[in-house]
């Protein structure tokens, strides 16, 4: 009997044993090391202006980021290469060490003392050294004039705004030696993130007032003189960017400009300017390639999105955009040039109350291609001109008639719904008499007038597609098949 209590005891004891743990292991949590740009908590840091130049304060500020999956890419009909997303590597850290805030480095952030000089410092040591952040605190307002900040760069630099930018205020306080063609130029640089919680303002209203400007002059005209006016934000020459989170507002001239780049992610932005800001375009890309634009509210002056020559794989995607002149492709061909562009699709956008709707436009006289260009999915809200080819686009009164143009074809347009201003037709595919555009295609294209009954006519001249569905307004001009033949100068140098 004793020894079978014993043997009971034991029995008892072994089992208890393994349930508490059963229980000890369900208590076993597994955390993520924190992704590289994560937010953190932000410094209570305040330093005054006579702190001493001094290494960035003891906790790492919030650095925004991006998905750290890539957000969707559209394929156009000839399946460009995806667009890429952030190429920061998520794996790592940010070290607090790396984070360089240029309140160390001297700057006053009161919005009239220059601060450029900090910049500048902060930069060249976050330049210097993997994954380095350039941080501009909040509450605080940096006055910067016209600077380059130039690579190459060690990879994952970050120049992060989470107070306020802003340029001299007006061409008469703008320093004499300094370009008036741009203000913050970030050039030859390769994995770099603009991001932050701040804004970037342009303080453009006096220049959007000099009598140069479109119909700034008696009776709307223009009047000669200097007309040249900073593009506020540009990309030269630089690879694998992103820009996110931001809100730049009020520009001079365009409010970013992206040129000779390859591998860009822009995504949501808020740009903003008032309505009749003339050459205010929000994002203007031009010889650049591999871009994605999402999520993005933009109202301006201009082209919501402009796409110059040089461009190819190009998505926009979940992007509101108006007041303004709509999304562009062109203008292309000027002074007789070559414009190649292929590639580009326009999916989820809104755009109300503009000018125009989705467009692609180019000179008299110019050479090359815009091919594979997909819009799908696009909501008109009261838009003028909402779906327009213009192959006599012309900024004057004196141009004249020229035989050659940029060949437009394989043009899309799917699912494109809303209202249109009575004063224009909502559909216009004017195209060249030597170089029509060909293999357009229509299909569930709806529009309404805003106001009144009447539903205008669209307008064709040596336009050849089809229509795959019924098109309100009907779309009759639209011719069937192709041209007999199209002129040589249509397709030369695109490939």
């Amino acid at each position: 009997m004793e020894m079978f209590r014993g043997f009971l005891f034991i029995s008892i004891a072994m089992i208890l044993f393994s349930l508490n743990l059963s229980n000890v292991e369900g208590r076993i949590h597994y955390h993520k090391k924190q992704k590289k740009g994560s937010p953190v908590e932000p410094p209570t840091y305040a330093p005054s202006p006579d702190d001493p130049v001094s290494q960035s304060p003891s906790y790492p500020p919030p650095v925004s980021q991006s998905p750290s999956y890539p957000p969707p890419v559209s394929q156009s009909p000839n399946d460009p290469p995806a667009v890429p997303s952030n190429p920061s590597d998520p794996g790592n850290t940010t070290s607090e060490d790396c984070v360089f805030d240029v309140m160390a480095f001297g700057a006053v952030g009161d919005g009239c003392t220059d601060d450029s000089a900090a910049f500048a410092a902060a930069w060249k040591e976050a330049c210097a050294v993997e994954s380095g952040v350039v941080w501009a605190p909040s509450n605080l307002t940096f006055l910067i004039t016209s600077t380059i900040f130039s690579g190459p760069c060690k990879p994952g630099l970050v120049f992060q705004v989470d107070g306020v930018l802003m340029p001299p205020n007006g061409p008469d306080n703008w320093p004499k030696t300094d370009s008036k063609k741009q203000w913050l130029v970030f050039y030859r640089l390769d994995d770099m993130t603009l991001t932050g919680s701040g804004t970037i303002e342009g303080n453009g209203d006096q220049w959007w007032e000099l009598p140069c400007k479109p119909h700034r002059g008696p009776n709307g005209s223009t009047k000669p003189g200097p007309c040249d006016s900073p593009a506020m934000i540009r990309f030269f020459m630089s690879s694998n960017l992103v820009v996110s989170g931001l809100r730049i507002q009020n520009s001079p001239m365009f409010h970013m400009k992206f040129d000779g780049c390859e591998g860009v992610l822009i995504e949501k932005l808020s740009i903003s300017s008032p309505k009749l800001s003339p050459n205010t375009d929000g994002i203007h890309i031009e010889n650049t390639k591999s871009v994605g634009i999402y999520d993005s509210v933009i109202a301006n002056g201009d082209d919501c999105i402009s796409i110059g020559p040089g461009c190819s794989n190009v998505n926009i995607e979940g992007v509101t955009c108006g007041p303004s002149h709509g999304i562009s492709i062109g203008s292309l061909g000027v002074h007789n040039s070559q414009a190649c562009v292929s590639n580009v699709t326009v999916r989820n956008a809104i755009i109300k109350n503009s000018d125009n709707g989705v467009r692609i436009k180019t000179w008299q006289g110019g050479a090359g291609s815009v091919t594979g260009i997909s819009f799908e999915n696009v909501q008109m809200d009261n838009v003028r001109n909402c779906v327009i080819i213009d192959q006599y686009y012309c900024s004057t009164k004196a141009c004249q008639n020229e035989t050659s143009g940029v060949y437009v074809t394989d043009v899309s347009y799917k699912n494109i719904k809303g209202t249109y201003d009575v004063r224009n037709p909502p559909i216009h595919f004017a195209c060249s008499d030597t170089v029509p555009c060909t293999n357009i295609t229509m299909s569930e294209v709806e529009l309404l007038p805003e106001e009144g009954e009447l539903v205008d006519d669209p307008f064709c001249w040596n336009a050849y597609g089809i229509q795959e569905t019924v098109t309100i307004p009907p779309i009759d001009c639209l011719q069937d098949g192709g041209p007999e033949a199209i002129g040589e100068s249509g397709t030369y140098g695109c490939y």
